[in-house]
């Protein structure tokens, strides 16, 4: 796998439609570069809650961003419709690295495309734990 072949659409597994927001542009015209990390974490954690059963609010283990990185191709700009394409690329024991997309709606082409790392933590004394089950096998099918 190439860099290049994180901005294609083959690449990721999985979709998620993100509906941009005025606030989401900045002074330029153009949807500010931080606002790219928030569509990252709605979209894994969509996955997470959707399709792992992860329950944020009283789950005994819950997963932290710990590193977070993103490559800009191309700007969007509210009022577009996006998608969020996702992927695991890395899983271990108590950590995981998704690959993300932004893509304006139906595109090849991702206008962005970052890494965003979870690591697994025992809610009550924040210390790492293993990735529960039922998300491992979650994450395992997209991989």
């Amino acid at each position: 796998m190439t860099h290049d072949d994180t901005f294609t659409r083959d690449h990721y597994r999985v979709f998620y439609p993100i509906t941009t927001r005025w606030h989401d542009n900045d002074i330029y015209g153009h949807i500010n570069n931080v606002t790219y990390y928030s569509y990252f974490d709605s979209a894994v954690n969509r996955y997470l809650i959707e399709e792992g059963g992860m329950d944020i609010h009283s789950a005994p283990v819950v997963a932290f961003v710990v590193n977070s990185n993103c490559d800009y191709r191309a700007p969007l700009a509210y009022p577009q419709q996006l998608e969020a394409g996702i992927r695991v690329e890395k899983l271990g024991n108590s950590s995981v690295v998704y690959r993300v997309g932004i893509f304006a709606a139906g595109e090849r082409q991702a206008a962005a495309s970052g890494s965003f790392t979870h690591v697994f933590v025992e809610r009550a004394v924040q210390r790492s734990a293993p990735i529960p089950a039922d998300i491992r096998a979650a994450l395992e099918s997209i991989t």
